[in-house]
């Protein structure tokens, strides 16, 4: 069977890519307040470099060496003493992906028992161990309901849309953080939007402060992806705490009746954003999380960039300014320069 699971794999893989590397227009979130459009260029090339990143140099890309139950950390080109290279055995089908472990065989005394012959299960809790399951538990069946004759090409790619539609279903955004009732709206009129602006201000610069980046997380997902910087992960989990605690504290105000909706949608949107960070942290354990979480960058960046352009639109009618270095100022041209 490795030669075939092997061939299909493969298969899976030109797949998943094939549905991932999407061009569009995207934009880049650079800061809670600071959204700037870029290329699509961008991402379409840091997702090619998280698909083809080969930090042992033994041809298998890193984030197929967690299928098959290589540990990321292992810098032995060799893994399974093969006497080849690890991705010379995919290739050969010597080894299988080690959800195949999870398949139990039965001994004499009818205990089952994982195949000790086999890679050892993935952490449990990943995208990359739910995808592999999920294909190959619609592989297994398929190839028994065949009468354990293997598929054909037709029937793969059949099984391909099946378990990326699977996958899909298991990525779905996160219910909102917040709702319209959880949100306390009191006031209205001018000296409530100054008072607002005020207060997300702070909110904004104390957590910005709080964090230790320098940079957005777009550019420490390339650092530790295309440079190995092992110094740019802590920065992107530093990054997803300052926009969930932003979240939160926006969450905590008292908003003015004109900007209910909006202050919602962005508070739902931080809290978003933290969570795409947090995927983009674990590229190293669970690099099909991250490579999913860059697909979702852009619609959460957008909602970020629509959102300050109807909260600028709100000021902007009510004929609302600051001067400089008053509070809420920095928040207000935020907004406003999307307006």
């Amino acid at each position: 069977m490795g030669g075939n699971v092997s061939l299909n794999w493969r298969t899976i893989v030109a797949a998943l890519f094939s549905v991932v590397l999407v061009a569009g227009a995207y934009v880049l979130a650079r800061g809670i307040e600071l959204p700037l459009t870029a290329q699509a260029s961008t991402e379409t090339a840091l997702l090619q470099a998280i698909a083809t990143r080969d930090s042992t140099g033994d041809g298998l890309p890193d984030w197929q060496k967690a299928l098959y139950g290589i540990p990321l950390n292992s810098t032995t080109t060799d893994y399974f003493n093969l006497g080849m290279t690890d991705g010379e055995a995919v290739a050969r089908g010597l080894i299988v992906p080690k959800a195949i472990a999870d398949i139990q065989v039965t001994t004499s005394s009818d205990s089952p028992i994982i195949d000790p012959s086999l890679p050892p299960a993935p952490a449990e809790g990943t995208l990359t161990d739910a995808f592999a399951k999920s294909f190959f538990t619609l592989y297994m069946n398929a190839k028994a309901a065949n009468g354990g004759a293997e598929l054909s090409a037709a029937q793969v790619d059949e099984l391909t849309g099946q378990a990326l539609d699977a996958l899909s279903s298991l990525v779905t955004a996160a219910p909102d953080y917040k709702s319209a009732k959880d949100i306390t709206v009191s006031d209205t009129g001018a000296d409530a939007l100054k008072a607002f602006a005020a207060n997300a201000e702070a909110i904004i610069l104390k957590n910005k402060s709080a964090s230790d980046a320098t940079k957005d997380e777009i550019l420490y997902l390339q650092d530790a992806v295309e440079k190995n910087d092992a110094t740019a992960l802590p920065h992107i989990v530093s990054i997803a705490k300052m926009y969930r605690d932003t979240a939160v504290g926006l969450a905590a105000l008292s908003v003015p009746a004109e900007l209910a909706t909006d202050a919602l949608a962005l508070i739902n949107a931080m809290m978003r954003a933290s969570g795409i960070a947090s995927d983009f942290a674990r590229v190293n354990t669970d690099p099909l999380a991250a490579m999913l979480a860059l697909n979702q960058y852009v619609q959460v960046s957008q909602a970020v960039e629509q959102t300050f352009a109807n909260i600028g639109g709100i000021y902007a009618a009510a004929g609302i300014t600051l001067l400089e270095g008053v509070p809420g100022s920095y928040f207000l041209g935020a907004v406003t320069r999307y307006e």
